[in-house]
């Protein structure tokens, strides 16, 4: 029996009625409420004078709790909505109610962690090592490390008060700005008005005159517009460098590698290991350009197909080859995702009006997450759901733990995804019923690796030299433009051809503020799940309770802690990042062979 897995996602199960909904309402209401209560609890609250006084802060937890998980409710809701829909602006008004609400809860957090540092070490350390409070004594440290790199009290209310109309307004003007682009290239003789999202979905059309039809009008349009992105991005930047800069913090990567619980000798590492494999990438992608007929490999040719044989699934083999797979690793993670599949957590459908991109978020109160993407049936949307589902199943294995030992950073958040990916990306080769299926399947795992060490490095070398100028004032379109020429050439390692200067224009990664730097995080995952991927393929399906066991443990420790104790590795070497790039290379000198007959 041929099952049919719904392509639209259900979120009348939250708040029925979307941004309309009298329950979503209610609940921003109550969620107001939880804010007040613990806005006039902490500010009752009294720092702990010995190690018995316990209660405070246990009930302090609990009501924080009870914030984060409404707010994350909302903000979830409100995040699918608009990722749906980006005409639905009444969706767009209601994410400012949702802003208003963490400017007015963070003055609470601030005081509450000054009160966790003002405690006497001795009593401290006491503290945390009662049995009510052993559980939290990782995220009872953070807080009060975080209060010695706090401004006062007062100063940190005024920032979170400004964000509102600053910060995360510039945020959503990227959001109102990108929402309102069309993007029109001829496909197959006729004329059509895409979204950002679907022409960058022509990047691996068989045709390459569509491919560079598609990549020229997306240049077109946003050159037509880089005045108002430029603005945007400055305005971001310019905001978070100012609170830097009234914090005493020079570098621009410290908030960045504080929020990923990770010291930036092993980001060193990483990227010091990967410059130095790059060789290998790079033949790869000169070798792609030959056989499409060039010396170097234009940006918009990336994705072009290799073989007449690129394999295709639709939404209900997609997903029948992913459980297929997954079960061989482990019952849960299979069961969980057929779950997934089932309820309607994912918005698969190939229409018009979706943001572009893909993405997984939780709603900490239902225990749910909700998966979003445009499936259009190539090999790359099976990874990307699988990807997702990874996410998902990291929330999921989760559940056992408080909800305030469940705030897991970036970095590890995109191991667990990467970690799934490659479980789809492996059985997809290793199925591969042809050659030249086997090929396409093949560059379909070489290319996340060329993403991965060389796009997402790029990224990363455009935004830090970007902060950089712009401590000294607002950087002008050319420029940025320029910087990222610049980095994608130097990330690539001589083998570009045509660059896409405007892609920090077009890429919702550098406009977020929730998290800055919203690049390497995806390079640690995708490497650190390597390793956890090799433990697994040499393990079976017992390795998925241990699996499980280190991805509870990602929100309670470092990540250098968390690589010895769950793979005996030292992450800050660069020898343990130069094994798993050992792993993609193998995958590029199969394909070149491959393809050199």
């Amino acid at each position: 029996m041929t099952t049919n897995y719904p392509e639209v996602w259900d979120l009348d199960v939250f708040f029925a009625g979307g941004s309309s909904s009298p329950q979503f309402a209610a609940h921003l209401e109550k969620t107001a409420a939880l804010v007040q209560d613990l806005q006039q609890f902490v500010s009752e609250l009294a720092v702990p004078q010995a190690a018995t006084e316990t209660v405070g802060l246990l009930q302090v937890i609990d009501k924080v709790k009870d914030v984060r998980q409404h707010m994350g409710q909302a903000g979830a809701f409100l995040s699918c909505l608009n990722a749906q829909n980006i005409k639905d602006r009444e969706a767009m008004l209601l994410l400012g109610k949702i802003s208003s609400l963490y400017a007015e809860v963070a003055p609470s957090y601030e005081k509450l962690r000054q009160l966790v540092g003002q405690i006497e070490e001795t009593t401290f350390q006491q503290l945390i090592t009662t049995d009510e409070l052993a559980p939290f004594a990782f995220l009872l440290t953070e807080w009060r490390d975080a209060s010695k790199e706090s401004l006062s009290e007062e100063e940190e209310a005024l920032i979170s008060s400004l964000t509102v109309d600053g910060y995360r307004s510039w945020g959503e003007m990227y959001d109102l700005l990108i929402s309102d682009i069309r993007v029109e290239v001829e496909v197959d003789g006729e004329v059509k008005s895409l979204s950002v999202g679907q022409a960058n979905n022509l990047s691996s059309h068989k045709d390459p005159k569509v491919r560079k039809a598609a990549f020229e009008a997306i240049e077109k349009v946003f050159t037509e517009r880089e005045e108002f992105f430029a603005k945007t991005l400055n305005h971001l930047a310019g905001f978070r460098l100012n609170v830097y800069k009234k914090r005493g913090w020079d570098n621009v990567l410290k908030e960045p590698l504080t929020i990923n619980r990770m010291k930036e000798e092993t980001l060193d590492a990483m990227w010091g290991a990967i410059t130095e494999r790059k060789e290998t990438f790079a033949r790869y992608l000169t070798h792609k350009a030959q056989m499409l007929g060039d010396e170097k490999l234009n940006w918009y040719d990336f994705d072009a197909p290799v073989t007449e044989a690129t394999a295709k699934m639709d939404y209900q083999e997609g997903a029948a080859f992913i459980l297929k797979h997954f079960g061989r690793f482990g019952a849960e993670l299979e069961a969980f995702s057929r779950t997934a599949f089932e309820d309607g957590w994912i918005e698969a459908e190939d229409r018009d009006n979706k943001k572009p991109g893909g993405f997984c978020t939780g709603f900490p109160l239902a225990q749910q997450s909700r998966i979003f993407m445009t499936y259009s049936g190539s090999m790359s949307n099976v990874a990307t759901l699988a990807h997702e589902l990874g996410h998902a199943f990291h929330s999921y294995a989760l559940r056992p733990v408080h909800p305030l030992n469940t705030g897991y950073a970036m970095n590890v958040a995109e191991t667990a995804s990467t970690f799934a990916e490659m479980i789809v990306a492996d059985a997809a080769v290793e199925e591969a019923s042809t050659k030249e299926e086997k090929i396409a399947l093949l560059e379909d795992k070489v290319q996340r690796s060329v993403a991965f060490f060389m796009n997402i490095h790029a990224r990363f070398l455009f935004e830090t030299r970007f902060y950089e100028e712009r401590k000294n004032g607002v950087v002008s379109s050319k420029r940025l433009n320029e910087l990222m020429e610049e980095a994608q050439r130097e990330a690539h390692a001589g083998a570009l051809g045509e660059t896409h200067p405007h892609f920090w224009a077009t890429k919702l990664h550098f406009f977020i503020t929730g998290v800055p730097f919203y690049n390497f995080p995806y390079t640690f995952g995708y490497l650190f799940s390597l390793s956890i991927y090799a433990k697994a393929k040499e393990e079976g399906t017992g390795f998925e309770e241990k699996y499980i066991a280190l991805l509870r443990d990602t929100a309670v420790m470092t990540v250098e802690d968390l690589a010895m104790k769950h793979l005996g590795e030292d992450i800050t070497k660069r020898d343990f990042w130069l094994k798993g790039i050992a792993l993609c290379e193998k995958d590029v000198e199969e394909f070149i062979a491959l393809t050199s007959n």
